[in-house]
């Protein structure tokens, strides 16, 4: 590829409405151009860096023993009502109709597409095992589209699927497709872990995300370096503390506090602490929500410096409709005001976080405008009507397997995998006929990679000040040839010579032949992110050129006749 021929507009300035590192760069460096808003151009640079990718999972996926299909975007209603989702997907779901006025969507997920194809054809466990994938375009009309390729309403992804005869067999090619999506992402030269994960709205008994580690991530996980533990932090386990032995001997007496206009949990502990007593922080103060679930009213009690994690909560009661009681609500149900209240004497149900459970003498609401209680001991002053796990882990709390230090960070979801069971076979009406002659229903497992995400996941976690360092296996070109002046006959026979010498060998080489500064060039092949450079100057008259790794930024003088020995041995080393 020749830089003067190519489609690569690149910009000084970032786009105004880019908040990340990836989208500012990928605009600039000229890998996409916002169309509308979540809608994005690929441009050339882009789409090689995708195949790229496509070209590794691809690999990988038929190494497995996946077999590729393509299946339309167009998903009939009837399908999507067949399984019980049509109306309860929600509005991220983009429906229309044809010239015949019969409904369709565009396809924002394919379980009930290929379930359709594979219970037409498969009759028999003879049939079976199958697993099948497509790599192609997605459609969810996001409420809010951001961040770039990170959350857009049309992106490509790979989605697989797999039909098993036994729910043992679909337990061995979930284990096989966590294997096969580790390799992917190793391959793709990728920083990442595989959690375990809450399975949302696809549904099925378990999961596990595998996260590009990057401070801008969306989800945040943890993991054990000493037991390999790792989760997001939608599924992540507390270890459940014991109750203290003869914690009854430490109670002190309740004290009453006028707390005037004081409710949130920091404002309480710096109001206490000022009064010159003892101190009260955060983690001695008991905060207390209403939530509303399925139509009747809880009390979550949690202690004040942790989070409620809602995901944990909705798998705690195992329901779907879950909310914070409104202003109105909880006077309603409680009696008492927000801001103060109290699990003493409280009318309806107290479930409390396993953070509570070594909590002595705490701080309380007194159910009472401008009062808080001291002193507050659950068992003696209320009653616990269970101790659940639901509130979000952090960093430095121990692993729920061994009990050693969380490591938190930030990730990119780029890839998911669920064992489904027979959600959707059941629900459609897919079965088979079993050894025994029965008809049974088929044992399903679900695998999808964000294959756009890939591409802005990897340049969240490699990008410095100058623009995209890539990893060479997805990197739109592993190496650049800049000749600094190509009016000079020299320089520019040599880059040439440089130039065919990598492609003969194999190498995804362009050469910069345009007549432009020698600064220019060099800031173009930094922001567009090619691994090697190749400078062709002063030195070529003496045989010698310099290869610049961009990553480390270390500089070699290389005899031109030893550049394709040194590249390769630069790229395998």
């Amino acid at each position: 590829m020749r830089f003067s021929r190519a489609f690569i507009p690149t910009m000084k300035e970032s786009p105004a409405d880019a908040e990340i590192p990836s989208h500012k760069l990928l605009v600039r460096a000229g890998f996409i151009r916002k169309k509308a808003s979540g809608l994005y151009d690929i441009l050339p640079l882009g789409v090689r860096v995708l195949l790229k990718i496509e070209r590794i999972i691809r690999e990988e996926m038929n190494r497995a023993g996946a077999q590729e299909v393509i299946l339309p975007i167009m998903h009939p209603a009837e399908l999507w009502i067949e399984s019980g989702r049509w109306d309860v997907y929600g509005k991220e779901m983009i429906k229309f109709k044809d010239r015949h006025e019969r409904d369709y969507a565009l396809g924002p997920t394919a379980e009930e597409m290929i379930t359709d194809l594979v219970r037409k054809e498969v009759k028999s466990y003879k049939d079976l095992p199958l697993n099948l994938y497509q790599i192609g375009r997605k459609f969810r009309d996001e409420i809010r589209p951001r961040f770039g390729l990170m959350r857009a309403r049309e992106f490509i992804m790979k989605d697989a699927y797999s039909f098993h005869a036994s729910d043992e067999d679909a337990e061995r090619e979930y284990w096989n497709m966590y294997e096969t999506y580790s390799r992917i992402f190793k391959r793709m030269g990728l920083d990442f872990k595989a959690v375990e994960a809450d399975t949302g709205e696809i549904g099925g008994k378990f999961s596990h995300e595998f996260m590009v580690i990057a401070d801008t991530g969306e989800g945040k996980l943890v993991y054990c370096e000493k037991c390999g533990y790792a989760a997001s932090t939608e599924k992540a386990e507390q270890r459940k503390p014991e109750i203290p032995e003869k914690r009854e001997e430490g109670f002190e007496n309740i004290e009453k506090v006028y707390t005037p206009g004081v409710k949130r949990i920091e404002e309480v502990s710096e109001f206490l602490g000022r009064l010159g007593r003892d101190e009260f922080p955060p983690e001695k103060i008991l905060k207390l929500l209403v939530y509303v679930i399925d139509d009747k009213p809880v009390a979550i009690a949690v202690r004040g410096d942790r989070e409620i994690e809602e995901t944990k909560l909705k798998q705690v009661f195992r329901r779907k409709n879950v909310r914070l009681a409104t202003d109105e609500e909880i006077e309603k149900f409680t009696g008492q005001p927000k801001g103060f209240l109290s699990p003493i004497g409280l009318r309806i149900p107290v479930y409390a976080d396993y953070s509570v459970i070594p909590m002595v003498n705490f701080v309380a609401g007194a159910g009472e405008e401008d009062y808080h209680i001291k002193n507050v001991n659950w068992g003696r002053d209320f009653k616990v009507k269970e101790f659940v796990d639901i509130a979000e882990v952090k960093g430095g709390d121990p692993c729920p397997k061994c009990g050693a230090p969380l490591t938190e960070k930030r990730g990119i979801e780029v890839g998911h995998i669920f064992k489904l069971g027979t959600k959707y076979s059941e629900a459609m009406n897919a079965t088979f006929v079993d050894e025994d002659g029965k008809e049974k229903p088929i044992v399903m497992g679900c695998y999808g990679i964000g294959v756009t995400r890939v591409m802005a996941a990897a340049v969240e976690q490699n990008y410095d000040e100058n623009g995209i360092i890539w990893p060479v296996e997805i990197a739109p070109f592993e190496v650049i040839v800049i000749p600094v002046n190509v009016k000079k006959e020299e320089i520019a026979e040599t880059a040439e010579r440089i130039y065919k010498e990598l492609l003969i060998a194999g190498f995804d080489v362009i050469i910069d032949d345009r007549n432009a500064r020698p600064g220019f060039k060099f800031k173009d092949a930094d922001l567009i992110g090619i691994p090697y450079q190749i400078v062709v100057g002063k030195k070529a008259k003496e045989g010698i050129v310099e290869i610049k790794v961009r990553r480390s930024g270390e500089r070699f003088d290389v005899p031109v006749e030893k550049v394709v020995n040194k590249v390769k041995e630069l790229i395998e080393g």
